[in-house]
């Protein structure tokens, strides 16, 4: 009982906190808020691949800085958004890369040289998205963004245990069944609705699209941190939210999937 309570009370804080700091009207909320829960996951994260090293976190904060801070400050300045454009190429050709280690190999290779560059586009460059998606187009699509994997996860978990029969990836995350990303899947699009009627920022059919979007990725990301994880021998990446493990167990499929959101925001601005 003492544990549910924990688990509840942790949970409603780490959701009441990201529902609170998207709902202010000044950035500087956002930008804080995942400035330290970057620097939190990187050192879960750290732990994992163990990689004993400052300049994974010097890297964070020079990335943070330039495309989370001041791209907010200065989104008009022409050569910034052009390397944000370089930043995010580089980043979904990092997380494709971890997609095909996740298919192909039985292990993640962890060269010394690989886990700088994980850290640096697979980590750190998912939480700069994350502050830029909220900055350049608005901070009610991540929450909205954040309300899909929820809604994702939760209806995944419920589908895969009562009706899951066929195993997704087995060798990784044994709960994980087809039925249950199918039943996920179904369900984000369901609240994507919602989701359109309730905002003016996007329209139900780009909503639904990104309903999908953050469904696929989403699950990739949380099925590579469980690899990361099975690799590490560990099951949480870390204790500090109480019932629920580390803060990259509860933002795995969210920091994986930003630089894809990322992306087709982009492509739908351009399109309209």
């Amino acid at each position: 009982m003492k544990d549910m309570l924990l688990r509840s009370l942790s949970g409603l804080f780490y959701v009441a906190a990201l529902i609170i700091v998207l709902n202010l009207n000044s950035p500087h909320g956002f930008i804080i808020l995942f400035f330290i829960l970057g620097l939190l996951s990187l050192f879960e994260f750290n732990k994992l691949i163990q990689l004993k090293s400052i300049v994974p976190y010097i890297i964070f904060v020079i990335l943070y800085a330039v495309f989370g801070y001041w791209q907010n400050m200065l989104n008009s300045d022409k050569g910034l958004n052009e390397a944000t454009q370089i930043l995010m190429v580089l980043t979904i050709f990092v997380n494709l890369f971890l997609i095909k280690d996740l298919f192909s190999r039985k292990v993640i290779p962890l060269f010394i040289t690989k886990r700088f560059i994980i850290t640096t586009f697979y980590l750190s460059s998912g939480f700069v998205f994350l502050v830029l998606i909220a900055s350049v187009f608005s901070p009610k699509i991540l929450l909205g963004a954040f309300i899909l994997v929820w809604v994702n996860d939760s209806f995944a978990y419920f589908v895969g245990k009562n009706f899951g029969k066929q195993k997704l990836f087995e060798k990784i995350s044994p709960k994980k069944t087809v039925e249950g990303f199918l039943g996920g899947l179904l369900f984000s699009c369901i609240a994507s609705y919602f989701i359109s009627t309730m905002t003016t920022t996007l329209n139900f059919t780009n909503w639904l699209l990104l309903a999908i979007v953050i469904t696929v990725f989403g699950t990739l990301g949380d099925l590579i941190e469980s690899k990361f994880k099975r690799q590490a021998n560990v099951k949480d990446s870390g204790t500090i939210m109480p019932g629920h493990g580390g803060l990259l167990d509860r933002l795995d499929s969210i920091i994986f999937a930003s630089p894809f959101i990322y992306s087709f925001l982009n492509i739908i601005h351009y399109v309209s």
